[in-house]
């Protein structure tokens, strides 16, 4: 059998919580300061969600809610690292090899650039890629939308998979 070659994309967002509810801000694994956390059933890492979707749409496989359904209290409040590694079990699994992975995170605030290096090394460790392989990019949406409302964020991810 020839390499076969997959490309997936994923895409997740998330809207800010209270800041009285008192949650942290996770994406890419990192805890970021900022006065608010993402809502939602698990951590509400965005970053983490959208390259779960990538990596599991390349492979062919069912998208992270039907792995992870916001409606098992197994996974309320769950680090979304966790959820990646089982990700990355299911691809190893199924004989997939991640060959790089690449994000674009969306967000008016917090300033995101100062935490890309800690998440590309995070991101990393729990593909067991290089951080060559992790490609981790922040942009605004120029004041336009929930993103640039500063009433969320938002994530767009590719993965590329390759089986012999």
């Amino acid at each position: 059998m020839s390499e076969m070659i997959r490309i997936g994309q994923g895409f997740d967002a998330h809207r800010f919580c209270e800041a009285s509810d008192d949650r942290p801000l996770v994406i890419g694994g990192v805890v970021i300061p900022h006065d608010r956390g993402l809502l939602a059933h698990s951590d509400g890492d965005v970053a983490i969600h959208a390259l779960c979707d990538a990596l599991l749409g390349a492979a062919g496989l069912p998208d992270i809610g039907h792995f992870f359904p916001d409606t098992d209290q197994r996974y309320k409040g769950v680090d979304s690292t966790e959820l990646l590694a089982k990700v990355v079990a299911e691809l190893e699994e199924a004989g997939w090899q991640i060959e790089n992975v690449d994000l674009t995170i969306i967000a008016q605030a917090p300033k995101i650039s100062p935490w890309i290096t800690d998440m590309k090394k995070s991101l990393a460790d729990l593909l067991r890629v290089s951080s060559m392989a992790v490609g981790v990019k922040a942009t605004t949406s120029e004041g336009m939308g929930f993103t640039g409302r500063a009433e969320g964020i938002a994530t767009l991810a590719v993965a590329l998979l390759t089986r012999n």
